[in-house]
């Protein structure tokens, strides 16, 4: 009886703990909905900053923000799919690949700010890209990278061993095996973790800010060396260090309910694909 009132105390706990977290995620939500909807606008989505980014859009920061999500996503997702496909198929299990997993994991953890010092160090000054599109795709494909590899390996490691063991036992190779027998059912979990990786990626500043983020850039990059605005830093510009902070605060909010936007439509895009494959493989 002791017990099961502990038990039904615990259960209880853990769901006011819910329910207190989704209040304060609910009140966010709308503050930043309430505020920033009197800004959005057909002028605000597709025009430039202007007169000091007081006036005009946001569409520079749109499209630099795409931009290098795609770069991070063209960098981390193949690289970050084989590697686990080799780390949970092919490496021998022993201690060398315990002390790469906890290293993979322990980056993950690591500081967003010490990548951009360390995309500064590799791509702006080593391999000479400047500070450019390219160097804040890469740096934050750096940052997404332990991300995908342990959501791809997890995903991986969810598919029976009696899978691989019965195509290898019909003559199939060990890659045949893989591709037949396991990533049909391993694909959704990792997309999905993939691209909520790239959801986070896309919600950086720190990374970008010693990589190519301009400050105020009224026009699109013609290049993937060329500087960008981006929305996490437009908007911490706005918030933060605008000369006229309390003129500029709508556009702010602004900013910010199209970023949540943009994360929330990736993090959709991640759910979409999940049920795909789900009710495709169903």
């Amino acid at each position: 009886m002791k017990k099961q009132t502990v038990e039904t105390l615990g259960f209880n706990l853990f769901r006011l703990g819910s329910v207190f977290v989704v209040l304060i995620l609910g009140a966010i939500l709308f503050d930043i909905f309430y505020k920033g909807i009197g800004a959005i606008s057909w002028e605000f989505l597709t025009a430039e900053p202007r007169m000091g980014m007081t006036e005009g859009g946001i569409f520079p920061a749109i499209v630099g923000t795409l931009y290098i999500t795609l770069i991070t996503a063209l960098f981390s997702v193949p690289l970050g799919m084989f590697a686990a496909i080799y780390l949970n198929e092919y490496a021998r299990q022993g201690k060398i690949t315990r002390i790469i997993r906890l290293s993979i994991r322990n980056l993950s953890g690591v500081p967003s700010i010490v990548y951009g010092l360390f995309g500064v160090a590799l791509f702006v000054r080593v391999l000479h890209l400047g500070t450019s599109i390219l160097s804040a795709g890469l740096t934050l494909g750096l940052l997404t990278l332990p991300w995908t590899i342990t959501a791809s390996e997890e995903a991986l490691k969810t598919v029976p061993k009696s899978y691989r063991d019965g195509a290898l036992a019909l003559g199939a190779t060990k890659w045949q095996a893989i591709r037949t027998n396991v990533l049909p059912y391993a694909i959704p979990g990792m997309l999905t973790g993939t691209i909520l990786g790239l959801a986070r990626a896309a919600g950086e500043t720190a990374p970008i800010l010693f990589t190519g983020v301009a400050f105020f850039l009224p026009f699109l990059p013609d290049s993937p060396l060329s500087q960008f605005m981006a929305l996490p830093y437009h908007l911490y510009v706005l918030a933060t260090q605008h000369h006229d902070v309390e003129k500029v605060m709508p556009l702010a909010y602004g900013t910010a309910l199209v970023l949540i936007a943009f994360v929330v439509g990736l993090n959709l895009a991640a759910v979409i694909i999940r049920y795909h494959f789900r009710k495709k493989r169903g």
